[in-house]
């Protein structure tokens, strides 16, 4: 009988998998508007933004990079955030005012979206840079914060300032990553044929 053993290299794209997977739970047990399944949803939550940090990680030190995780990894982001950006628009979660900031995060990971896809097409490649690192950082605990604020009181204040932070690096990042495109772009205007 031959045993089986876990195959390392195999779980980034696991915990990446994961993530999305959690995505949908997470935001039924914020819907159900119930104080025991929002911390489940936090808990969740909390458990799938931390794969977030060990998918890449685990990928690299496991020599285990692979084009699936490199195209999902940064999918899995875009879905997590912009869910729950729906959500907390849906459920009350966001004030007026917190709109603002929202709709800087969305629209600008639907434009780097379009970018990437765009960019695959013309064989270009533009680095993630580690501001943008700081900037998923930053909105995955803004988030959480957010979820965080019906079950902890007094920490209102702090989501307002960590959303407001993030909509500002995400406009940052969106920014460096169009002008690397563009840059890009303009070089290959400018070569003969």
């Amino acid at each position: 009988m031959t045993e089986t053993r876990f195959d390392m290299a195999r779980l980034p794209n696991l915990l990446t998998y994961g993530r999305i997977f959690a995505i949908p739970v997470i935001m039924l047990f914020l819907l159900a508007d119930n104080s025991p399944l929002r911390w489940l949803a936090l808990l969740l939550y909390i458990a799938a933004a931390v794969t977030d940090f060990f998918d890449g990680y685990l990928a690299r030190r496991y020599g285990s990079v692979s084009p699936i995780g490199r195209m999902l990894d940064p999918i899995a982001d875009k879905l997590l955030v912009g869910a729950l950006l729906l959500v907390f628009c849906f459920d009350g979660s966001f004030g007026v005012w917190d709109l603002i900031p929202a709709t800087i995060i969305l629209l600008r990971e639907i434009f780097v979206s379009g970018l990437r896809e765009f960019m695959g097409t013309e064989k270009i490649t533009v680095p993630v840079s580690k501001l943008a690192k700081y900037k998923t950082t930053v909105q995955l605990v803004a988030l959480g914060i957010v979820i965080a604020e019906p079950l902890i009181p007094g920490t209102r204040e702090l989501s307002d300032i960590l959303l407001w932070l993030a909509a500002i690096l995400t406009a940052i990042t969106g920014w460096q990553y169009w002008s690397g495109v563009s840059a890009h772009m303009a070089r290959n205007e400018d070569d003969p044929i």
